[in-house]
Protein backbone atom coordinates (compact mmCIF):
# COMPACT_ATOMS: atom_id res chain seq x y z
CA UNK A 1 0.00 0.00 0.00
CA UNK A 2 3.00 2.54 0.38
CA UNK A 3 6.51 2.27 0.02
CA UNK A 4 8.10 2.27 2.76
CA UNK A 5 6.43 0.01 6.42
CA UNK A 6 4.34 2.61 8.30
CA UNK A 7 3.80 5.18 5.06
CA UNK A 8 1.06 6.61 4.02
CA UNK A 9 -0.76 4.33 1.23
CA UNK A 10 -0.20 5.21 -2.32
CA UNK A 11 -4.38 5.33 -3.04
CA UNK A 12 -7.12 4.81 -0.49
CA UNK A 13 -10.89 4.26 -1.74
CA UNK A 14 -12.11 7.79 -3.15
CA UNK A 15 -8.56 8.43 -4.12
CA UNK A 16 -8.72 10.05 -7.66
CA UNK A 17 -5.90 8.44 -10.22
CA UNK A 18 -4.45 9.43 -13.63
CA UNK A 19 -2.32 6.61 -16.22
CA UNK A 20 1.29 5.88 -15.20
CA UNK A 21 0.08 6.88 -11.20
CA UNK A 22 1.70 4.33 -8.76
CA UNK A 23 -1.15 2.36 -7.03
CA UNK A 24 0.88 -0.07 -5.07
CA UNK A 25 4.22 -2.12 -5.02
CA UNK A 26 4.28 -5.74 -4.92
CA UNK A 27 7.00 -8.03 -3.78
CA UNK A 28 7.75 -11.26 -6.36
CA UNK A 29 10.88 -13.66 -5.46
CA UNK A 30 12.19 -10.35 -3.44
CA UNK A 31 11.77 -8.05 -6.27
CA UNK A 32 9.86 -5.26 -5.47
CA UNK A 33 7.33 -4.35 -8.45
CA UNK A 34 5.74 -0.81 -8.55
CA UNK A 35 1.85 -1.18 -10.26
CA UNK A 36 0.75 1.94 -11.87
CA UNK A 37 -3.10 2.89 -13.26
CA UNK A 38 -3.27 2.45 -17.08
CA UNK A 39 -6.66 4.06 -16.53
CA UNK A 40 -8.16 7.95 -14.90
CA UNK A 41 -10.75 7.17 -12.75
CA UNK A 42 -11.60 6.84 -8.87
CA UNK A 43 -10.86 4.50 -6.48
CA UNK A 44 -14.20 2.37 -5.15
CA UNK A 45 -12.37 -0.55 -3.34
CA UNK A 46 -8.97 -1.71 -2.41
CA UNK A 47 -9.10 -5.93 -2.36
CA UNK A 48 -6.95 -7.69 0.35
CA UNK A 49 -4.44 -5.43 2.72
CA UNK A 50 -1.08 -4.65 3.29
CA UNK A 51 1.16 -7.49 3.65
CA UNK A 52 -1.38 -9.78 2.42
CA UNK A 53 0.06 -12.34 -0.54
CA UNK A 54 -1.63 -12.18 -3.71
CA UNK A 55 -2.00 -14.70 -6.85
CA UNK A 56 -1.80 -13.89 -10.38
CA UNK A 57 -4.96 -12.22 -12.13
CA UNK A 58 -6.61 -11.47 -8.31
CA UNK A 59 -8.26 -8.54 -8.42
CA UNK A 60 -5.79 -5.02 -6.62
CA UNK A 61 -8.10 -2.68 -7.15
CA UNK A 62 -11.61 -1.88 -8.20
CA UNK A 63 -11.79 1.37 -9.75
CA UNK A 64 -14.36 3.98 -11.34
CA UNK A 65 -13.30 4.62 -14.88
CA UNK A 66 -13.30 8.82 -15.63
CA UNK A 67 -15.16 9.73 -18.55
Amino acid sequence: ESSTPGGDPFVRVGSEIKPGQPLCIIEAMKLMNEIESDIAGTIVEVYGGNGKPVEYGDRLFKVRKKG
